[in-house]
């Protein structure tokens, strides 16, 4: 067999691939009968052939040799001697020594997956004289198939084996990275790499692993296939290593990431009570740097992304009120990316297998787009109520919605809020203490109250309930180990009284450009900050009708202080 393919291809080496390919043995509508009167297998069509002598030394050096001597079906792309040298082919085998001998997976090898892999296909294909698709690489590569052509480079011969297909190439096929592979390649974005690579781990698929012998009732492989999984692509809602995905992504080199990383951490300085802080501060200002900075191209087609470029982080319309707590909220979006300042300006684009990396020296993303977002805690949202006075006020508290009849529905966030009243006999203030949670370390807060009027939960409300009331605003949040004051004494007055207005609602700014220095950010951190509201009505007041002591709470907001 391996004499009838040499002189096979003596004959036909100047010849392009005609409409229809004849196999050694079958023709090309037979090439799945496994069956045929030749038995022999890829690796000794390869390896007695003088022309692919070069690339057989790859094969073989990286361990691949075995593999296509079994029974599982390939489809060899071989590049011929004429075009890839002795020279070339050494340079790969000591790139593979070298990677091998420091511990570098399989997976991981260059050689391997960007030379080996990148010229073999599981499986078998044929082309005929319309052949035109993409077929999948060992590596995940995604390559153009003609009837002469692979990947843009000629195809000179075709040989049907016993387990597969061999064609060879005039030149071999150029690696091109993806998206997540790109990032390791350029030295200006290697912060970036490292960052996103230590969460790499690989988990073995043996549907794509080439299986061996069975040996006391398990499967030995000879190739055994892993799949790459990165927790970081669930966290920024990107597979970037995806070959059957299309991703834009900004990338700051390192320079920039060097500016930006030190600022970012501040706001994420954790007390001495939060396990693995540092940790935590590491990742979580990090992740605040990456987030919105990826862009899938189903998304964002031609048509729209000039007008409106939405992240893979961004959240649609429908869900911002329930996400950040307004429709308004467009965080991760991004308006007119490409007029000047936009943020798609002043890149260098890198096209990649999965979409193109947008490298960039000039940060154009503000962090109040994206991570430094307005806080809204909805006074109806029963876990940001941390507690009431027991002795003194009604538990729990009343929750009223806004009629859609009603004249105040929306003026007030949610159409809906809480009602704390005093306890039955009770004559003396409340007191309600509000949680506020995800507030960053050492960034200004300007700290807003609205409430409600009686009217907005019943039109016929009494004239006794729809009088205004005082109350006084204090703040408690952790010290260094965690703890929180004990004394109330020892909070932090911000206001010492408000008065709300009679039939109207009222928004209060409490405090502007404070700053709490512990972060509490996530998922598994209580908040640390709490907004502590107690009426002070005098008995005076409440007998001749002036006030009266019910807090009706639309919403509390911390809001990013920005400078005038």
């Amino acid at each position: 067999m391996t004499k009838y393919c040499n002189i096979y291809s003596k004959v036909l080496g100047a010849m392009a691939i005609a409409l229809s390919i004849t196999s050694c043995t079958d023709t090309w509508d037979d090439h799945y009968n496994i069956g045929s009167t030749y038995k022999g297998n890829l690796w000794e069509s390869i390896s007695t052939n003088s022309e692919l002598s070069n690339f057989a030394s790859v094969v073989k050096a990286c361990g691949y040799d075995a593999s296509l001597a079994s029974s599982q079906m390939f489809t060899v792309f071989a590049p011929t001697n004429a075009n890839f040298s002795e020279a070339q082919a050494q340079e790969l085998i000591n790139v593979y020594g070298q990677e091998k001998s420091q511990s570098v997976k399989n997976n991981d090898n260059t050689a391997i997956k960007e030379f080996v892999q990148n010229h073999i296909a599981l499986y078998n294909y044929s082309v005929s004289g319309n052949s035109n698709d993409s077929i999948v690489m060992m590596n995940g590569k995604y390559l153009h198939l003609t009837s002469n052509s692979l990947g843009g480079q000629s195809m000179t011969l075709a040989c049907n084996v016993g387990n597969g297909v061999l064609y060879t190439l005039d030149k071999k096929v150029d690696y091109s990275p993806n998206v997540f592979e790109y990032l390791k390649k350029d030295a200006e974005l290697d912060s970036v790499a490292n960052f996103l690579y230590e969460f790499n781990q690989y988990v073995f698929d043996p549907a794509l692993s080439v299986p061996g012998e069975i040996k006391d009732g398990q499967t030995h492989y000879l190739d055994s296939v892993s799949v790459l999984e990165n927790e970081m692509f669930a966290h920024l809602d990107a597979k970037l290593a995806s070959e059957d995905s299309t991703y834009w992504m900004l990338v700051p080199t390192n320079d920039e990431w060097n500016r930006l990383v030190p600022e970012y951490e501040k706001y994420y300085q954790y007390d001495n009570s939060v396990p693995k802080r540092d940790s935590m501060q590491y990742v979580n200002a990090r992740l605040a740097l990456l987030r919105g900075t990826i862009f899938s191209r189903t998304q964002n087609p031609d048509r729209t992304v000039r007008d409106s470029a939405m992240s893979t982080s961004s959240v649609i319309y429908e869900w911002r009120k329930y996400i950040y707590g307004t429709a308004d909220a467009k965080y991760y979006q991004y308006d007119r990316p490409y007029d000047a300042g936009g943020v798609f300006t002043e890149t260098q684009d890198y096209q990649c297998s999965n979409g193109k990396v947008m490298k960039t020296n000039k940060w154009k993303i503000d962090k109040k787009q994206t991570f430094l977002q307005s806080i809204i805690c909805e006074g109806e949202d029963n876990e940001r109520l941390d507690s009431v006075d027991q002795l003194t006020t009604n538990t729990p508290l009343t929750i009223v919605r806004v009629a859609q009849n009603n004249p105040y529905y929306g003026k007030l966030s949610s159409n809906s809020y809480a009602e704390i009243t005093p306890a039955r006999g009770a004559a003396s203030n409340i007191k309600a203490v509000f949680n506020v949670p995800s507030v960053l370390s050492n960034i200004g807060y300007d700290i807003y109250i609205t409430t409600a009027p009686a009217l907005a939960g019943d039109t016929l409300a009494t004239d006794a309930s729809r009088l205004p009331t005082k109350f006084r605003v204090r703040m408690a949040y952790n010290d260094v180990n965690g703890k929180q004051p004990s004394k109330e004494s020892q909070w932090t007055l911000l206001q010492k009284e408000l008065i709300t207005t009679a039939d109207e609602v009222d928004c209060f700014k409490v405090a502007e450009n404070v700053q709490i220095p512990y972060c509490s950010v996530g998922g598994n951190i209580a908040p640390q900050v709490k907004l502590i509201l107690d009426t002070r009505v005098s008995n005076n007041d409440v007998k001749n009708g002036k006030f009266n002591r019910i807090l009706r709470i639309d919403s509390i907001v911390f809001k990013p202080h920005e400078e005038e």
